[in-house]
């Protein structure tokens, strides 16, 4: 199987006068559709923008939010493919598809341009209008058409839908469901009462009572981070708050990274003149307890990050504290979707959301590429098989925090 698929390549031209380069032309890779390469993503902003605002899209595919990307994520040796799909009879762009090429073990793998900070794979379209399996077939034979050679193609985090839209990549052939669950709760109605009508009663009895118990200590104040010095503050106790549980969890987090932080930092103090960033803390007294970090697109909320200090106050869960309050927010700014992010959590179920599994795309192009992606499967499974196994999951937290302790040990002066 070769990514080139049945059309040709796209040649460079030289030659030009003052040293100018040529734009990609685009390629007949079918009947139905033409593709077009770019590694920049200058080179699309115009076309991205219009899609962001006028077509379909998540907050996962804001300009912004992957310029970011591009700019401090990136692996080194990596290289962003930004593919724009066109309707091969009237030429008009129909899709733009961010992928990234980057080095692996022994191996060259195409995934999204993701870098870890997207929840969701979906291509930017146009408009809403509906895809089959046979359209994204071809789609995806043109978009294959301008790729580069590639051991193997990995894209995870594929919804099923996008905005109501059925996403093309979700629809293909070679297309599976994954071990991820995203969750998520639809919200309408009056903003006072979308606790009592969507949520489980056992929620809404335990979020009133514990944020009684929080008024009754005094200084209780649900905060949105308005100001850069707000956005410093509340991110700062986020980090520190997530790094601590995570420790205490044995579990891995992005935000040990200080590029992943520095990407979020900033996509968040540029939210303050956007608004697809938004951050919010909750506060007893001076003590931060709970913090969550926002995206938004349209009328849908993602919940990305959230951070809480269980032992500030015993006997209260500030993460659902502070999650139905936002869900309050967002109604009341008629927000219609609250998107609780992937995973199975189980304050999501509690709160009465509802699951759907995603997908991914897992395709094998060299031998190499095929061999890397059954071990790299193989790992997976038996990961999900111990979380699975609340002994087992217990065991193997202890495990990571005897050898964190060790390594910190180890570094201390004899």
């Amino acid at each position: 199987m070769d990514l080139t698929g049945e059309a040709v390549q796209i040649a460079a031209v030289d030659g030009l006068p003052g040293g100018q380069v040529s734009q990609p032309a685009a390629v007949p890779a079918n009947d139905a559709y033409t593709a077009r390469l770019h590694t920049s993503l200058e080179a699309v902003r115009p076309l991205w923008l219009r899609f962001q605002a006028d077509g379909v899209c998540t907050a996962h595919q804001h300009f912004a939010w992957v310029e970011g990307i591009v700019a401090r994520l990136m692996p080194a040796g990596a290289e962003a493919l930004i593919v724009e799909v066109n309707n091969a009879v009237t030429g008009a762009p129909l899709m733009l598809v961010p992928l990234m090429l980057r080095p692996a073990f022994r191996h060259r793998v195409i995934e999204w341009l993701s870098c870890g900070v997207c929840d969701y794979s979906a291509p930017l379209l146009a408009d809403a209008s509906a895809w089959t399996a046979q359209s994204a077939q071809a789609a995806w034979a043109a978009v294959r058409s301008v790729l580069p050679p590639a051991d193997r193609v990995h894209i995870t985090g594929i919804p099923r839908r996008i905005d109501g839209v059925a996403n093309p990549l979700a629809l293909l052939a070679a297309t599976r469901d994954s071990m991820q669950t995203t969750y998520g709760l639809a919200i309408d109605g009056d903003p006072e009462t979308v606790l009592k009508r969507l949520c489980r009663p056992s929620f809404v009895k335990e979020f009133g009572k514990d944020w009684r118990r929080l008024e009754r200590l005094g200084g209780l104040e649900f905060v949105e981070a308005d100001t850069p010095a707000l956005v410093e503050l509340i991110f700062d106790g986020l980090v520190r708050m997530r790094l601590n549980r995570f420790r205490e969890m044995g579990r891995f987090d992005l935000l040990t990274q200080e590029p992943v932080v520095d990407f979020y930092r900033k996509a968040a103090l540029r939210g303050l003149s956007d608004g697809s960033v938004r951050l919010f803390g909750l506060r007893v007294g001076e003590a931060l307890i709970a913090a969550q970090y926002l995206v938004v697109h349209q009328g849908t909320v993602h919940a990305l990050l959230i951070a809480i200090d269980q032992n500030a106050v015993p006997n209260v869960s500030p993460g659902l504290l502070i999650m139905g309050r936002l869900i309050g927010w967002a109604r009341e700014r008629r927000f219609d979707y609250f998107d609780l992010s992937v995973g199975n959590q189980g304050y999501k179920g509690h709160m009465g959301a509802k699951g759907s599994v995603l997908a991914e795309l897992r395709q094998g192009v060299t031998m190499r590429g095929s061999v890397a992606g059954a071990a790299i499967e193989f790992r997976n499974r038996a990961e999900a098989f111990v979380r699975s196994n609340p002994r087992l999951l217990k065991a193997a937290q202890g495990l990571m925090r005897g050898l964190r302790r060790l390594r910190g040990g180890s570094s201390e002066p004899q």
